[in-house]
Formats: C-alpha cells, sequence, structure tokens
C-alpha cells in the first residue's frame, strides 16, 4: 500500500470514527429518553435503564454504520479536497478510480466490523439487554421465561402456553393432524422437562379421535422424542435481528424440516451476509459527490447531503424488504437489490468524474 493510499484511508476512518461516535451518543439519547416512562416499573430504575441503553449500542452501530460510513467519507475526503489534497493528488498521477480504491479498502476494514456487530457483538449484547430489562421488571430470572410460543414438529402442532426456560415447559398443548389436516388426536401437557436429549411429559391427558368416537387416558409421565431441543426453543421465541448468522441457520433448517415459513428468517439472514458490502457500497459512492458538487461546500452541507442519502438509502432498504415479504421475492434479492443499486449508480457516477 502506498503512502497516499494509507493517507486516505486514515483521513476516511478517522472522520468515520468521529461521525461514529456523534451519531451514536445521539441514537442512544434518544433511546434512553423513550424508555424513561418505563423507570419505576419493578427493580427498573435509572442505572438500570443506563445499563440497558448501553448494551444497546453495538445494535445501534450496527444499524447506523451505512450512514456513519458515507458520512465518514464524506467528510474525510471533503477534508482533503478544502485543502487542496486531492487536487494535488490527481495531478500526480493518481486517478479518481484509485481514490476510490483507496476509500473501498477503508470500506473493507469497516466490512470486518459490521460483521462482528451483526454476528456476534449485537446480538449478544441484545439479548442480555432485553433480559436485564425483563427481570428487573418482572422479578422473573433473566432468560425466556413467561413466553407463550405456537410452534409445528412433523404432523404435532404445539401450543406452549408458558415457557418457563428453555429446557422448561409448562401449560402445554399437542394437536396431532393426520395425512388430511383432520385433528386426530390432542394432548394436555401440566409440565416438560429436558432430560438426557428427550422431553419428559408429566400430567399428561391425552384424547384420541375415531370416525365416530373418541377415547381418553391418562398418565403421570411419558418421554417424548423428536427434533426439537432446547437450542431451537430459545431461536425460536428470538427476534431475527437479535439472532447470530449460526442461530439463524439453525432455526431456518428446523422452520424447512417442518414445512414452516422461513421467508422472514431467510431474509434477516441474508441481510447480514450483505450488510458489509453496503457499508463499502456508502463509501464509495460518496467519492463522487467530493469531486462533484461537493467539491468546495463546506462540512455542514457534507454533513446533510450523507443524512439524506443514508435516510434515503434506509428507507428503500426497508421498502425493498417489505415489498420482498408480501410480493414473494427471493430473500437474497430483496436483502441484495438496494446495495446493487447503490453499487452500479457509485459505478457510474465514479466514470463521469472528470
Amino acid at each position: 500500500m502506498k503512502i497516499l493510499d494509507r493517507y486516505i484511508l486514515q483521513s476516511v476512518l478517522a472522520l468515520t470514527g468521529m461521525a461514529g461516535i456523534a451519531l451514536l451518543a445521539i441514537y442512544s439519547f434518544v433511546l434512553f429518553m423513550l424508555d424513561v416512562d418505563e423507570t419505576g416499573q419493578g427493580g427498573f430504575g435509572y442505572r438500570t435503564l443506563l445499563m440497558y441503553t448501553l448494551l444497546q449500542m453495538p445494535a445501534a452501530l450496527y444499524l447506523l454504520m451505512p450512514i456513519i460510513a458515507m458520512l465518514g467519507t464524506l467528510l474525510g475526503l471533503g477534508a482533503l479536497a478544502s485543502q487542496s489534497e486531492l487536487t494535488a493528488m490527481r495531478a500526480v498521477g493518481f486517478s479518481v478510480a484509485r481514490i476510490g480504491g483507496s476509500t473501498l479498502i477503508a470500506g473493507a476494514v469497516l466490512a470486518v466490523l459490521v460483521l462482528v456487530l451483526g454476528d456476534w457483538a449485537g446480538p449478544a449484547a441484545q439479548q442480555r439487554a432485553e433480559s436485564l430489562r425483563t427481570e428487573a421488571k418482572t422479578g422473573i430470572k433473566a432468560g425466556i421465561g413467561g413466553k407463550a410460543v405456537w410452534l409445528r414438529e412433523g404432523d404435532n402442532v404445539f401450543h406452549i402456553r408458558q415457557l418457563i426456560a428453555e429446557d422448561h415447559i409448562g401449560a402445554t398443548e399437542i394437536f396431532t393432524l393426520g395425512p388430511d389436516l383432520q385433528l386426530t388426536a390432542a394432548t394436555s401437557v401440566r409440565e416438560a422437562r429436558y432430560r438426557d436429549g428427550a422431553w419428559v411429559f408429566s400430567g399428561v391427558q391425552r384424547t384420541e379421535f375415531g370416525a365416530a368416537s373418541a377415547s381418553a387416558s391418562a398418565t403421570d409421565e411419558i418421554q417424548w422424542n423428536g427434533t426439537l431441543d432446547p437450542d431451537v426453543l430459545r431461536l425460536f421465541v428470538l427476534e431475527a435481528k437479535a439472532l447470530s448468522l449460526r442461530g439463524l441457520s439453525r432455526l431456518i433448517s428446523y422452520l424447512d424440516e417442518n414445512r414452516l415459513d422461513t421467508s422472514s428468517y431467510k431474509l434477516a439472514f441474508w441481510r447480514k451476509i450483505v450488510a458489509p458490502f453496503t457499508v463499502m457500497a456508502m463509501m464509495l459512492i460518496a467519492v463522487p459527490f467530493v469531486f462533484g458538487a461537493l467539491r468546495s461546500a463546506g462540512a455542514g452541507q457534507r454533513l446533510l447531503v450523507g443524512v439524506m442519502a443514508g435516510l434515503v438509502f434506509y428507507i428503500l432498504n426497508e421498502v425493498t424488504a417489505n415489498a420482498g415479504q408480501i410480493y414473494a421475492w427471493s430473500p437474497l434479492f430483496s436483502a441484495a437489490a438496494p446495495t446493487v443499486v447503490v453499487f452500479v449508480l457509485a459505478l457510474w457516477r465514479l466514470r463521469r468524474v472528470t
């Protein structure tokens, strides 16, 4: 890497860091103020709210990163342009395409950060934040306790009225369906625990439905063997944005095996894959602005353009994702289309820069 490449890289990353700190601080302050009304519920006080807000920061940074990256590029290259340093670089043979390439190197660094935030730090911190808030408000031990869940495993439809923990289920009904989707049996379970690779049901009452009659039976305890395990239960009740790529992949496989809808989880999976490339695309499209309309603009104008462009991209991204859900588009297309459009537009504008 040449000296000029490193110089552009340092300038862009330095201003990106400053933009990130500023936007993250504003975003976190808004989150804090939005949740202030919840203080006083149980043990949820200002100290807990502050910790909850801090734990939300990795996910917030992941969400804001495309805008932060574009702002950092506009400010970093804009600072070089305002001091005529970019003009000097071009005078010695450093082309616009080469400057764009140096910017993409900075984008690759941020892409790695986005991957870490989206697949590890963000989901882990967000799960911890939600557990902290639930435990403070209700006094229930941190986890997934108390949630009701509907899910399907083969021909059995589970209605778990209370998911106490990953390996402990409260009152549950199991509806068994025949080949024609008619109800063939209904089972009521008082509670169930996961032991030695299988669920042990306690307080079981089962009713089987025949063509013209029904028979009932009761059992104190039975063992249930199936593909439903505590890890799948935990993944099932978490929001898609709070899951890692590995968790999403495992949950998608389980849902596919049981012929359940996976579209929202596949979309979340591909959006996490595309996110690093989105950051690089947003940085690349910022380069032509510095050589064009914003060549002699101040930092305030660059900030305004960066924020507006980021908001437009965010809206486009969300509209494409929602439209994909409505019209059953490929999850990969729904996730990648806005980023591809930005990349193509950036390359086209770079070719037109003189």
